[in-house]
């Protein structure tokens, strides 16, 4: 605190009130009266609110995590592409006492459904025509963790991003596997969502190496992009990495063929891809930006659409504040839970394989909201949410 020390001295040299400053922060026992407050001139108020506010903008700065850069804002320009409507107000919700934030939802090759919760449970559930069967919902694991992106590889095993245990892959007899622990390799931090390629190559996102779950939100203030795009091996067990310097990587997505990957990056508000084969593999390129909103997770249908999600627009403080990093910092000395955003917004996107939107479906009616995961199974849309005690489906809607 020498900056500290070296006010106080300067304002004992000019023998003003600050000796009341002093005292109320070193404790000392002495009785001010009101009369002795208010005795002084009008700028020796002044001089002590303005060394309570240096104080306090010492104490921000000193507690804040956040190493802050500038970067460049989205434009921000209006697109016709994302204007609101009610288009998901319609949906159905279920599994509504079952646990919190079933962040995201699979169908597996048993055709039962898969859904991770809060409490590190994966709840499986039966469906016919588009609805959950009353009372079929029951406990498949607990990681012991909170498992976020899923999918199924060609045996059968359900491969989890968890963002507190690592990769891991659950047979379907409900044994756990771990294939990467954050111990094993101090090189990732956040594992966040997870695809698997034909031949068994399991892609994922290591959302940030600064930050995790629980404080994610200072990444995305903090804006330095630590994310990744990585591949892991089940065959020999070995790690790549294809892609870094991500604004905070999110959803993962192989494309038509394992032709290309593609990885949200939701600081940027953009979909960036990476080829993987014919003339331009092993380059990256965008496939959207732009986007109103900051996209989760993505997933592929299989032939003609891939859905985002988009929990939240992006933040019009934050990027006010883009080139200012030094006040970024300070906002970082609040706890992470009070600059977590709130809203009623439900939003999700459906690109076309040239990256236009073809689905823009949203709702602020609030009965569905945040949501982090959509996938589009036999005519519907299965929506998750860290945010929501249910599940959402909505039947597949005509295109925009």
């Amino acid at each position: 605190m020498l900056i500290f020390s070296i006010a106080v001295s300067w304002f004992n040299r000019q023998h003003c009130l600050f000796l009341v400053a002093i005292k109320l922060f070193s404790g000392v026992s002495h009785y001010i009266t009101i009369r002795e407050f208010y005795m002084g001139s009008w700028f020796r108020v002044v001089a002590i609110i303005a060394l309570l506010g240096f104080v306090g903008v010492l104490a921000l700065y000193a507690r804040s995590p956040i190493q802050a850069v500038a970067f460049e804002a989205p434009s921000g320009a209006v697109n016709k592409a994302f204007s609101a409507n009610e288009k998901l107000a319609a949906v159905r919700t279920y599994l509504q006492r079952v646990g919190n934030g079933p962040e995201d939802i699979v169908k597996g090759p048993d055709g039962d459904f898969y859904t991770g919760y809060q409490d590190g449970r994966i709840v499986r559930f039966s469906v016919r025509d588009g609805q959950v069967l009353e009372d079929s919902s029951r406990e498949f694991v607990n990681t012991g963790g909170r498992p976020l992106g899923m999918q199924f590889d060609a045996a059968g095993n359900l491969i989890v991003a968890d963002a507190f245990k690592g990769l891991l892959s659950v047979s379907p007899a409900g044994e756990i596997q771990t294939l990467l622990d954050y111990a094993d390799d101090p090189s990732l931090r956040f594992i966040d969502d997870v695809d698997v390629a034909t031949d068994g190559t399991i892609w994922f996102s290591d959302a940030s190496s600064r930050f995790g779950l629980h404080d994610y939100i200072y990444d995305l203030i903090e804006a330095s992009a630590t994310g990744r795009l990585l591949s892991y091996s089940p065959s020999n067990g070995e790690l790549k990495v294809h892609l870094s310097g991500l604004y905070f990587a999110n959803g993962v997505s192989l494309g038509p063929d394992d032709s290309w990957v593609l990885v949200n990056e939701t600081g940027a508000s953009r979909v960036s891809r990476l080829w993987l084969t014919g003339p331009k593999a092993g380059t990256q390129d965008v496939f959207i930006d732009g986007l109103s909103g900051m996209p989760d997770n993505i997933s592929f249908n299989g032939s003609d659409t891939f859905w985002v999600a988009i929990p939240a627009l992006r933040s019009r403080e934050i990027d006010a504040l883009a080139s200012y990093p030094f006040l970024r910092k300070l906002l970082g000395g609040l706890p992470a839970d009070l600059l977590v955003p709130t809203s009623k917004l439900g939003f999700v996107l459906g690109l076309g394989l040239d990256g236009t939107v073809k689905f823009n479906l949203q709702s602020e009616s609030g009965v569905y909201h945040t949501i982090t995961s959509v996938n589009e199974y036999d005519g519907h849309l299965w929506l998750g949410s860290l945010a929501m005690p249910s599940i959402a489906v909505l039947p597949l809607p005509s295109v925009n």
